[in-house]
């Protein structure tokens, strides 16, 4: 509400599990510590995967694009439906 005059909207983006570099540079993970985790996660992600860079990219590029212009004030989940589970 208090950026509404600004035509500023504001939304969220929740990523779920997207391997990145920042798991081994960020939180210290080697490659087979990285690969066994993913592999305990999957079967907890109703669509059976984890995901990637790219599909947050086109969350974030859809929350910042005309397309969304009558969206504001929502957390927008990216992670293969674990939110909803």
């Amino acid at each position: 509400m208090d950026l509404k005059g600004e035509n500023i909207r504001v939304n969220a983006i929740s990523p779920g599990v997207v391997p990145t570099p920042a798991y081994q540079t960020s939180l210290g993970m080697s490659e087979q510590l990285l690969a066994k985790y993913v592999e305990q996660v999957v079967p907890g992600i109703p669509l059976s995967r984890v995901g990637t860079t790219d599909e947050v990219a086109k969350a974030v590029s859809f929350l910042a694009s005309d397309e969304s212009s009558y969206v504001a004030g929502i957390e927008l989940f990216v992670n293969g439906g674990l939110a909803q589970v």
